[in-house]
């Protein structure tokens, strides 16, 4: 470190500790203003669309747990976390191919079978 760059870094560290208040003000802002509107709710509970929960899920897997547990006010951490895991899980499921022959329309089948049915003498026999 050269005695150069060391206002530079100061500076840095400065401007970057005042970014960091500032969106821990707000941070601590949004959670109260959830706190109170959860509040006047009356104890009942939100009917979020499939929309909201997977951008809650979204969110909440980015922030971690830890940090769900002071923040969330809507649903649990485990709800959430939760709702992530079904999305990642659809995510990843696949239709699986059938492995082998295709199977026979039903009208063929139908055909093959009146045919045998009405011809017993053809194919082959042990006489």
């Amino acid at each position: 470190m050269t005695a150069e760059t060391y206002p530079l870094q100061v500076l840095l560290l400065t401007v970057s500790g005042w970014v960091h208040r500032e969106q821990q003000h707000v941070v601590e802002y949004l959670v109260e203003e959830n706190r109170v509107l959860k509040e006047q709710l009356g104890g009942k509970v939100p009917r979020l669309t499939n929309d909201q929960r997977c951008r809650l899920a979204a969110k909440g897997k980015r922030v971690g747990r830890r940090l769900l547990m002071q923040v969330a006010t809507i649903v649990t951490p485990d709800t959430i976390l939760r709702r992530h895991r079904r999305l990642i899980a659809a995510k990843w499921t696949y239709v699986t191919k059938r492995v082998g022959r295709p199977g026979l329309m039903k009208q063929i089948r139908e055909l093959i079978v009146r045919f045998a049915k009405e011809n017993s003498g053809w194919g082959y026999c042990r006489t």
